[in-house]
């Protein structure tokens, strides 16, 4: 119990998983990846992960950022899906009420289009009854005038009326790194950059993996009793070293996001609407500040570390936007951020990229490896249930799962119910440390009961911060992030510890340089280190604010 998850013990914790052989070795740091680590460690096996970008550097840092259910899955008679995951969404929540917020959305009915007064109320009566939604958050059916009510940006033209239901937004990246923080607490040992080079092998069946320190360039043979392959978008790729990709297989689908400021887009409530031409669902949600707006979903088969998106994407989006909300009239240089993300769904013969199922599948491979693919954010915690059974009877181990009631780390703050009289505690102990209100508030928010360590190094090392030139809460942040996070490259700081990238880019601009000196100085770099992560993380601030500029100037993944 009580493992650290410093960046500075990065190779310790590679040395370790090394020596001895693991009870189950997971490749792949995202939700999924994450979730499984959590569920064999509770459970009692000796578990480590490793991951060969950033923890959620793929997929799990560039979905839609909601743990919803999927109701237009419905559409698509996924009953059982829309059922399991809409249940999920309140686990998540009760376990990490600080990355998990419930959402009202707004769904406008409109003359033309996929959604009628009926099918809507029947729909959204049918999807609180499969979620199990508590009775203060069902649906409710609005006139057209209380429609423009809840949201006056909505065209009226058209609007017949509306639907309100709840989902639940999330920090997707960090739900994924509370989720593995919880994890190296109860005993995972997991490391970023570690990238699985190629399989070890005795009598035909996979016992371990030759593991690449990406940072350092050293070597290490990992060996488990079970591997499991969670590697998301590169579940195919490891599964081609394993000579095991046979029959069904990854189509990856991309989903691209765009970011506007709310004083250009002023949402005042999250809506979920259908396009003018295909009828596909878009979400335009509002967000500290900002509004975001996704997502596409297009057969994607280009280099998978870096998507990117094309004029069609993004023309796509803001079309789809000005069509719903016409007084704003966006245009591309109204966007402030971006990102692209893919989905490792399973292939279906003659179904397009949104009729595709969101349900996950598990490959068994004659070496014993296996693999995992497809599926949703919010139905992680069950994907990694199906998986650790599996596991943990072929081990002998007859414990149950029972990640249900398992807090997550910064969840331990008395439950939902209780984190809005959490948050005003905080809000005054960081008061009395000399923080405003607004600077409190976000902080807990971040990093929910685990704000205490926050508030201990600002405590304590204020010299420090005036010394390296940084406000207090920002030295605080990125101190943490070394100490507790495994921050190993400021990108990883910037986009999946604080979501600054995507939400707050002009702050990444203003502490870009004294948080890389900070770093230099921490981890010792070389000049030719620092150019290296300065020129990547500069590429990724360029893309992210103008992401139609082909591959020009980029820098290749760490």
């Amino acid at each position: 119990m009580g493992n650290s998850f410093s960046s500075k013990q990065r190779s310790v914790y590679l040395e370790e998983m090394s020596k001895h052989t693991l009870d189950l070795l997971v490749i792949g740091g995202g939700i999924t990846g994450t979730g499984i680590a959590l569920d064999a460690q509770v459970r009692g096996l000796k578990t480590g992960l490793i991951e060969m970008q950033d923890f959620a550097a793929g997929t799990s840092s560039r979905s839609t950022k909601l743990v919803h259910g999927g109701l237009r899955y419905l559409k698509q008679f996924e009953v059982k899906l829309v059922a399991e995951v809409g249940k999920e969404r309140a686990i998540v929540y009760e376990n990490a009420p600080h990355v998990t917020t419930p959402e009202w959305m707004l769904l406008p009915m409109i003359q033309g289009g996929t959604f009628g007064k009926t099918a809507t109320s029947i729909g959204l009566k049918v999807y609180d009854y499969l979620a199990g939604v508590k009775k203060d958050e069902r649906r409710k059916m609005l006139s057209k005038r209380a429609t423009i009510e809840k949201e006056p940006l909505i065209r009226s033209d058209k609007l017949k009326g509306g639907g309100i239901y709840v989902e639940y937004r999330t920090d997707d990246a960090r739900l994924t790194l509370e989720v593995l923080k919880e994890a190296v607490h109860r005993g995972t040992k997991a490391v970023n950059y570690a990238k699985a080079e190629e399989f070890i092998y005795e009598n035909g069946k996979v016992v371990g993996v030759k593991v690449r320190d990406v940072l350092s360039s050293k070597l290490y043979r990992i060996y488990a009793k079970k591997i499991v392959n969670a590697a998301g978008p590169w579940v195919d790729t490891l599964r081609v070293k394993d000579n095991s990709k046979k029959g069904k297989y990854l189509y990856l689908t991309k989903g691209v996001h765009l970011v506007i400021d709310g004083g250009r887009f002023p949402l005042k409530q999250a809506v979920y609407f259908d396009t003018e031409n295909d009828k596909r669902m878009v979400f335009a949600i509002p967000r500290d500040g900002k509004t975001y707006i996704g997502t596409t979903d297009t057969f994607y088969n280009e280099e998978i570390a870096h998507p990117r998106m094309t004029e069609e994407d993004r023309d796509y989006i803001i079309a789809a936007c000005n069509y719903m909300f016409p007084s704003v009239n966006l245009t591309v240089d109204d966007i402030e951020s971006s990102w692209t993300g893919l989905r490792p769904l399973i292939h279906e013969e003659g179904k397009s990229a949104s009729e595709i199922s969101r349900k996950d599948e598990i490959f068994f491979s004659e070496t014993g490896l296996i693999s995992i693919a497809g599926g949703k954010l919010t139905g992680y915690r069950k994907m990694a249930e199906r998986i650790v059974d599996i596991v943990a009877i072929d081990l002998g181990n007859t414990q149950p799962c029972t990640t249900a009631s398992t807090k997550l780390s910064g969840g331990d703050v008395g439950g939902s119910a209780q984190f809005k009289s959490y948050v005003s505690e905080m809000i005054t102990k960081g008061e009395e440390l000399g923080l405003s209100a607004e600077d409190a508030k976000r902080l807990v928010h971040l990093y929910g009961s685990n704000v205490v360590k926050i508030y201990e190094i600002i405590r304590n090392n204020k010299k420090d911060a005036d010394l390296h030139r940084l406000p207090i809460t920002v030295f605080a942040q990125i101190k943490y992030g070394i100490e507790e996070e495994m921050v190993a490259t400021p990108i990883d700081f910037f986009n999946r510890r604080t979501g600054a990238l995507f939400f707050n880019i002009n702050w990444v601009k203003q502490w870009k340089n004294e948080i890389v000196a900070y770093m230099k100085k921490e981890f010792k770099w070389t000049d030719e280190q620092v150019v290296k992560y300065v020129t990547y993380l500069e590429s990724e601030i360029y893309y992210a604010q103008n992401p139609m500029d082909g591959e020009k100037g980029v820098q290749k993944a760490i």
